[in-house]
């Protein structure tokens, strides 16, 4: 059995796994990369974020060329759709970002072994591949003086309904129907299943949406739900909140609100109730690596596990489950295993919902300020009185900055509207230096564009709204 030594491997090629092995091998570490998939990218770019904005990107043409195109004077005559065209375009763009990715592994001379990695001790794996014919598969021994845990997440099973990869589904599934499932239900009101569910929608099909809390996307402001809900309906989502799912029979998704029984024909059931570390079978406690009560791998403030030598980042710890975040854990581990100074601003992390129009925040929102005690000054400031978002057909939403009412500091944000996920960043950068909403509100922005909405919300802070009362 052969035993190559790396100064790091990294088990799992997400974004967090290939952005920890990339840096790693620009500070001139020996690094190996292990995945079990054929395809680097891991859930994100595989069968998560990339495919799934393909799929609202092409969705979104149709509902423009569908609904909107004849009011700016664009005339289609009917306008149909091609799932099997629209899935193909979505699997080109996966194998485009997967393809360059292994290439800049190459470039970076980043050792990339496909198979499925298990601790053997603390400082070693054994790497298996697929077992082809019942042909046991051939296993490699790695050691390295650091190993990086980068394994991801699961979509998470109800117990009584579980995934049969047909009816009952997860994402996974639900990025490749080959055709528009006539009734469709998801059971979720996250970002995953209202991304998705949209998705399906814009194509026929009708969609429910149930939820146990009392609110979608319950991590936002009450009034940036309730609008975001309001549009989701008017473009034909259906909506159930603070109803408890309890269980599938004879095309019948049954569940209860307030006792009383509740029935959703289904067709096809997309279970996005959240997802789960994915830490089967890595063989932790050969390493003597400690998970959580939520299974979970245990990591101090530098993600390091209580084992020496041993990493964990992205979902499979405490925090966020978002790809930006894995990436940013990826590139700090990198830069402190090479004895740098890494860094990470945790409470800085954006979070987007990619639907028509996005939902984005950062930082603390008004509702959770105030549940603090944190006295607080808000801004908003509508897209309806921006010039480009009118031009643009993009009116629906706000900017809503969050202010501390002593410093002026800004605490938080949450945006409604067009392309939210692009302009949240903006504020992110005037959040990581510590900036107020005064320098948000005297940052000079062009014109005309969407980003003057942040502008202005930021001088509504204190009052000073140009465009608006």
């Amino acid at each position: 059995m052969s035993s190559p030594t790396f100064d790091l491997i990294v088990i799992g090629a997400g974004p967090g796994g290939y952005v920890c092995a990339f840096r790693a091998a620009q500070l001139g570490l020996s690094v190996a990369l292990v995945e079990k998939r054929s395809a680097l990218g891991g859930t994100c770019l595989n069968v998560g974020c990339i495919p799934s904005k393909a799929l609202l990107h092409s969705t979104e043409q149709f509902a423009f060329a569908k609904n909107h195109a004849a009011e700016h004077g664009i005339k289609l005559g009917s306008v149909g759709f091609d799932v099997a065209t629209m899935l193909k375009k979505k699997d080109g763009v996966v194998t485009k970002l997967t393809g360059g990715i292994a290439a800049l592994a190459k470039a970076r001379k980043v050792t990339v072994i496909t198979g499925t990695a298990t601790f053997v001790s603390a400082n070693s794996i054994e790497v298996a591949s697929s077992d082809v014919g019942g042909v046991p598969s051939p296993r490699t021994q790695l050691t390295a003086k650091n190993i990086v845990i980068a394994t991801g997440s699961a979509p998470v099973e109800l117990p009584f309904m579980k995934f049969d990869g047909e009816t009952v589904v997860s994402s996974d599934q639900a990025i490749a129907f080959d055709s528009v499932p006539k009734k469709l239900v998801v059971v979720g009101g996250g970002a995953i299943g209202l991304e998705l569910g949209s998705v399906w929608s814009r194509l026929g099909s009708d969609v429910t949406v149930v939820e146990f809390l009392p609110k979608l996307i319950a991590a936002y402001d009450d009034d940036i739900v309730r609008n975001f809900t309001r549009l989701l309906v008017k473009q034909g989502l259906k909506i159930e909140t603070s109803a408890k799912v309890t269980g599938y029979a004879k095309g019948i998704l049954s569940a209860e609100r307030d006792g009383k029984p509740l029935e959703f024909p289904a067709d096809k059931i997309l279970v996005a109730v959240g997802r789960r570390p994915y830490t089967d079978n890595l063989g932790l406690e050969k390493a003597d690596v400690t998970l959580d009560e939520k299974k979970r791998i245990k990591v101090d403030a530098h993600l390091r596990t209580n084992v020496a030598g041993v990493w964990a980042i992205g979902d499979v710890v405490a925090g966020p489950m978002l790809a930006h975040k894995a990436e940013e854990d990826g590139v700090a581990v990198a830069e402190w295993i090479a004895g740098k100074a890494g860094h990470i601003n945790w409470d800085l992390m954006p979070a987007i919902v990619y639907t028509d129009p996005e939902v984005a925040s950062v930082g603390l929102g008004e509702d959770a300020a105030k549940a603090k005690g944190i006295a607080v000054n808000i801004g908003k400031f509508n897209f309806a009185a921006n010039g480009r978002a009118i031009a643009a057909d993009a009116t629906d939403g706000y900017v809503k900055i969050i202010a501390d009412a002593k410093t002026d500091k800004i605490l938080g944000a949450q945006i409604l509207g067009r392309g939210a996920g692009e302009l949240i960043s903006e504020i992110v950068t005037h959040m990581e230096y510590g900036g107020s909403a005064e320098d948000l509100g005297r940052t000079i922005h062009a014109h005309p564009t969407m980003s003057e909405a942040i502008k202005e919300a930021g001088l509504a802070v204190s009052k000073s709204a140009l465009h608006g009362l």
